[in-house]
């Protein structure tokens, strides 16, 4: 794999795109980040983790249209939403360029969108295995078939608001994957093997 190889991953809510990137990161020996990113903010910004962790779960389609519990709170004419994604932002863009890693979420694949070893994968399942998946989330207690829709469609929201992209679009992305059939570990073979591929092309 070329120096400074990025690789990003989106997921629908259940799907162990999660697991898909730290078995990826560990199989390659290169960092992995996700939810480690609120830290990292938090840090840089100012702000208390547990604000910044509130409004990112909070990422609602409607939250981020009218922000109006948060929205007159920012600084700089940015609301509190704002500076979590911009903070994220110029974090992830900062890891980037210290080397290869993988980012789940956080709309690296848009944020990156210029970097030219840069593979965007989406993972999807059927909702049977994803609730099967859900129920070891202590976050999602009792998880139906609604509240997988409901996340799914926040974190559409979330994307879409910031990018000005589809989320889920596989225009998007270089591959679609289906961990319910392919299980994680295959799912991860296919990723590396095209990544190979894609980059002895370029050679």
């Amino acid at each position: 794999m070329k120096a400074n190889t990025i690789i990003t991953i989106s997921r629908q809510y259940g799907s162990q795109g999660r697991e898909v990137g730290q078995e990826l990161a560990n199989r390659l020996g290169i960092p992995y980040y996700d939810r480690a990113l609120i830290t990292l903010a938090a840090k840089e910004s100012g702000f208390s983790e547990e604000l910044f962790d509130q409004l990112d779960r909070r990422a609602t389609n409607s939250f981020l249209y009218s922000l109006t519990m948060f929205g007159s709170a920012g600084i700089n004419g940015l609301s509190l939403t704002d500076q979590l994604y911009v903070t994220q932002r110029n974090i992830i863009r900062d890891l980037a360029a210290k080397g290869s890693c993988v980012f789940v979420g956080r709309c690296a694949d848009y944020i990156l969108r210029k970097e030219p070893e840069i593979y965007n994968f989406f993972i999807k399942a059927s909702m049977e295995k994803r609730l099967e998946h859900a129920k070891d989330d202590p976050k999602v207690p009792d998880a139906t078939k609604e509240t997988l829709e409901k996340l799914d469609k926040q974190r559409a929201a979330y994307y879409n608001f910031y990018t000005g992209q589809i989320w889920g679009n596989a225009a998007n992305y270089d591959m679609c994957l289906d961990s319910g059939v392919l299980g994680v570990s295959k799912v991860v073979d296919m990723m590396l093997e095209y990544i190979d591929i894609a980059q002895a092309q370029k050679d």
